[in-house]
C-alpha cells in the first residue's frame, strides 16, 4: 500500500529538520584568555603549553571546577596563561607585565606582592586576587565592600586566626612555655613579612593569656633553615608556630623534616604541611576559596566592574591533625581536639 500524501509530507519535513543547514546564529563560542600569576609552579611534567597544570593539586582542581560551574571549559572556551614567582618576590613585576602583554580579559593573582605587581602593570585589566591577608591595610583596595579600581576577589586568614593557632598548639602540648615563631621578612612585598603587624599583636596577646613566651626567628632564603632551627634548639624552644607566607609553599617538606629532627610540635598555616608529616594546621578552606574564583571570573567576563564586586572573606577554617606525628613526638591528642578536627591523618 502506498503511503498517503500526508505521510510523505511528514517524512520529508523530518528529513529536512535532520539536515544541518548553516546558520548565522550558530557562532563559535568565544574563547577568553585569563592570566594566572601564582607562587608555586606545578610539576614540570604536568603542565600545558601555557605553563598551567594539566591535572594539578586539590586547589587547582577546585578552581577549574569553579570555572566549569559557570560554563567555562578550561582549554576550550577559556585559555589560561600561568606564570609563577617560585617564592621570589622580585620576579613578580616582570611576570605581571608579561601576562598583561598577552591582553587577557582578566588576571587571577595570588599573594600580596603579586597583586601589587599586577596593579602596577595595569590599571584597566580586572584583577581577581586570592591568598591575600588584610588587603585594605596593604593598600590593595580601599574597602572590602566597595574595592574600587580594578581589583576584587577573596581574602585569606581572619585576624583571630593567630590567637586560635597558638591556643590549639597549647592544647596539644599543654606543658610548652617557649614557642618559636618562624617568619620570612619581606614576604608579600612588605618589610615585616606576609602577615601585617596586627597579626603579630594578636599572637602576642594570645601568648600572654596562655602563659607562653614567643621567640622570633627569620628565614630570608632557603640556605638559612638549618641554622635557624639549630638556634631554636639552642634557645630551648619547645614548640613552633610557622607564620603565613607564600615563601613556605616551596619548602613544606624541609620545614616539616627539620621540626621533626628538632622534636618541635608545630602549628602550620597551610593544610599541605600535615600530609607530609606536619603535626597541626589551622587553615582557611582553600579549595572553597579557589572554587569561588569561578564566580568572580564569570561576573567580570559578563561585564561587571571589579570595583563594584565586594571582596569576600573566608567563613570556614579547618583544623588538621597528624596522629602519626603526634605519636612520634610522644603527644596524646585530647579527645576534645580530635572531635573538632576536620581532617585527621593516621
Amino acid at each position: 500500500m502506498k503511503p498517503s500524501a500526508a505521510v510523505l509530507s511528514a517524512i520529508l519535513a523530518l528529513a529536512l529538520l535532520a539536515v544541518p543547514f548553516p546558520s548565522h546564529a550558530q557562532q563559535p563560542a568565544k574563547v577568553y584568555r585569563i592570566g594566572w600569576l601564582g607562587v608555586s609552579p606545578p610539576v614540570a611534567t604536568d603542565t600545558t603549553p601555557q605553563g598551567c597544570p594539566i591535572k594539578g593539586g586539590r586547589n587547582w582542581q577546585a578552581a577549574m571546577a569553579g570555572l566549569r560551574e559557570h560554563g567555562y571549559l578550561p582549554g576550550q572556551t577559556v585559555v589560561i596563561e600561568c606564570r609563577y614567582t617560585e617564592g621570589r618576590v622580585e620576579r613578580a613585576p616582570a611576570l605581571a607585565r608579561e601576562l598583561v602583554s598577552l591582553n587577557p580579559e582578566l588576571l587571577v593573582v595570588f599573594s600580596t606582592a603579586n597583586v601589587r605587581a599586577a596593579k602596577q602593570a595595569t590599571s584597566t585589566i580586572p584583577i581577581v586576587m586570592a591568598g591575600v591577608i588584610s588587603p585594605v591595610e596593604r593598600g590593595l583596595v580601599p574597602s572590602l565592600a566597595r574595592p574600587g579600581g580594578n581589583v576584587t576577589g577573596l581574602t585569606d586568614l581572619p585576624l583571630e586566626t593567630e590567637g586560635k593557632r597558638l591556643q590549639l598548639l597549647k592544647e596539644t602540648a599543654p606543658t610548652i612555655t617557649r614557642v618559636a615563631v618562624l617568619s620570612h621578612p619581606g614576604g608579600g612585598g612588605l618589610p615585616g613579612g606576609a602577615e601585617p603587624p596586627l597579626f603579630d599583636r594578636e599572637r602576642e596577646t594570645a601568648a600572654q593569656a596562655l602563659g607562653v613566651t614567643l621567640q622570633g626567628y627569620d628565614v630570608r632564603d632557603a640556605a638559612e633553615f638549618e641554622g635557624v632551627f639549630a638556634a631554636m634548639t639552642k634557645a630551648r624552644a619547645e614548640a613552633l608556630v610557622v607564620t603565613a607566607d607564600p615563601f613556605w609553599w616551596s619548602h613544606h617538606h624541609r620545614i616539616v623534616d627539620l621540626a621533626a629532627q628538632h622534636r618541635l610540635p608545630a602549628m602550620y598555616p597551610d593544610r599541605d604541611f600535615v600530609p607530609v608529616g606536619g603535626l597541626l594546621a589551622y587553615d582557611v578552606n582553600q579549595p572553597a576559596i579557589f572554587r569561588r574564583i569561578g564566580f568572580y571570573v564569570d561576573r567580570l567576563l559578563k561585564g561587571a566592574k571589579p570595583g563594584d564586586l565586594p571582596v569576600e572573606q573566608p567563613t570556614k577554617l579547618d583544623l588538621l591533625i597528624n596522629l602519626k606525628t603526634a605519636k612520634t613526638l610522644g603527644l596524646t591528642i585530647p579527645q576534645s581536639l580530635l572531635m573538632r578536627a576536620d581532617e585527621v591523618t593516621e
